[in-house]
C-alpha cells in the first residue's frame, strides 16, 4: 500500500521544483495541471465533451485555455460547465496513476488541493512556502504575467498562511539546498511511518 501525500503551495513559491526533488528521491509524482494539458491536447479525453459544449473553444483538434478564458470572461457560469466536464476526468487520470504507480509513496502535485478538499483524499499534504517578496518577484521574472494578473491569481488561492496552518509539512523554498533538505526528511519520516 502506497503513501499518498498532497503537494499544494500558492504560484511562485516553487511546487514544480519541489515535486521534482520528491521525484528524485524515489517518489511517483502525479501533476494535476499536466493531467489537464494531456486532457485537452488532440486526442485527449476532454476534447469530444469540450467540443459538444463549446465548439468554438476547440483549435487545431485540442482545446484551447485561451478560447476557454474569452468564453468564462464572455459568460461567467461557463466555469462550472468546463468544471463539470473536466473534474471527473482529472480524477479518472488521478485515479489510473496510482492504480499503476508502484513506488512507496505516491505525490499528488495540486494546486488548489486545500481548496477542492482534495487533501480528505490524501494521508498528508506538504505546502511549499517562501516570504511574500521572493513570491512575487519570481512569478514577475518568469515574464509571462502583469504585476496585476499576479495579484488576481494570488486573491482567488487560499491565503499563503492559512495553507501552512492546514498543512502537515511545510517545505520552505528560500534555497534550492534547503528546499532538498526538506523534502528527504520528509520522505525519511514517512518511510519510517510506514515501517513501523
Amino acid at each position: 500500500m502506497s503513501f499518498r501525500l498532497g503537494l499544494t503551495g500558492s504560484i511562485g513559491m516553487g511546487k514544480s521544483t519541489t515535486a521534482k526533488m520528491f521525484a528524485d528521491a524515489g517518489c511517483a509524482v502525479w501533476d494535476a495541471d499536466a493531467a489537464v494539458h494531456r486532457l485537452y491536447a488532440p486526442g485527449g479525453a476532454a476534447v469530444a465533451p469540450m467540443a459538444k459544449a463549446f465548439p468554438e473553444a476547440i483549435e487545431d483538434g485540442a482545446v484551447s485555455r485561451t478560447r476557454l478564458k474569452a468564453i468564462i470572461a464572455a459568460d461567467p457560469a461557463a466555469l462550472k460547465i468546463i468544471e463539470s466536464i473536466v473534474h471527473p476526468l482529472v480524477a479518472a487520470d488521478r485515479a489510473a496513476f496510482a492504480e499503476q504507480a508502484t513506488a512507496d509513496i505516491l505525490v499528488f502535485d495540486i494546486p488548489l488541493l486545500y481548496e477542492t478538499g482534495g487533501e480528505a483524499r490524501m494521508d498528508a499534504s506538504a505546502v511549499v512556502s517562501v516570504d511574500a517578496e521572493t513570491q512575487k518577484a519570481r512569478v514577475l521574472d518568469r515574464g509571462t504575467m502583469t504585476e496585476a494578473q499576479f495579484e488576481q491569481i494570488r486573491a482567488k488561492q487560499m491565503a499563503d498562511a492559512e495553507k501552512r496552518a492546514k498543512a502537515d509539512f511545510v517545505i520552505v523554498t528560500d534555497t534550492p539546498d534547503h528546499a532538498r533538505a526538506q523534502v528527504d526528511d520528509i520522505v525519511r519520516q514517512i518511510r519510517e511511518r510506514m515501517n513501523a
